[in-house]
């Protein structure tokens, strides 16, 4: 009885064993057609159309990995995040730039959102409205992923407060400037703040015409 079993046993083990290595390998192939001939025109159509310049980093089987989510923050040297790869290049290269001589006066400064997805950017509108009980005041934090800085890879949020600080004193002098006063960690490129200063900011998102189309 008990030789039984240990060969029942034996058998399920090796099974398994056979199972992985097959789903291993036609993950691998999957990969290696993406790789070589890029996605279907059918996934393409489900992700959606992207703003020139962005892209969807893919998982396996062709499922999107990445949707901007950075969690606690990343460096914004860190080539591993699509919140920082997609961003504008203008925008991450005056970001990188700022970061380096911030980073040399003793003061990090850290990613905490930068470009997103559509459906990452719808996720955090329907969050807003939850938290703040109506859209008319969760429009005051987050736009929709239609008119969104972020999705355009136009806007990144920093951290912590000390980076902040510095960048309000010093982001002109690289272009970034804040936008809105209700969110002093958010910073847009706008390169003729190297001339002539930051503009004034919007009191919040419903305040910025770009956010509210004629």
């Amino acid at each position: 009885m008990a030789l039984t079993l240990e060969l029942a046993t034996r058998k399920r083990r090796s099974q398994r064993i056979r199972n992985a290595a097959v789903l291993a390998l036609f993950a691998a192939l999957i990969s290696a057609y993406l790789l070589t001939f890029g996605a279907p025109q059918g996934l393409t159509a489900r992700l959606g159309a992207l703003p020139p310049g962005q892209h969807v980093t893919l998982g396996p089987l062709g499922a999107p990995a990445d949707d901007g989510d950075v969690g606690d923050g990343v460096s914004a040297f860190d080539d591993g995040h699509a919140a920082v790869t997609n961003l504008d290049p203008a925008l991450l290269g005056a970001l990188r730039t700022a970061a380096a001589d911030a980073s040399a006066a003793g003061v990090g400064i850290v990613v905490t959102s930068g470009w997103r997805s559509p459906e990452y950017q719808q996720r955090l509108l329907q969050d807003a409205v939850t938290q703040y009980g109506s859209e008319a005041e969760a429009a005051r934090w987050v736009a929709t992923a239609e008119t969104s800085a972020h999705v355009r890879g136009d806007a990144v949020d920093v951290g912590p407060y000390a980076a902040i600080d510095w960048l309000t004193i010093n982001g002109a002098g690289y272009g970034l400037c804040q936008v809105y006063a209700n969110e002093p960690w958010h910073f847009e490129y706008l390169p003729d703040a190297v001339s002539s200063g930051c503009p004034a900011m919007y009191p919040d998102p419903t305040w910025d015409p770009r956010l509210n189309p004629a």
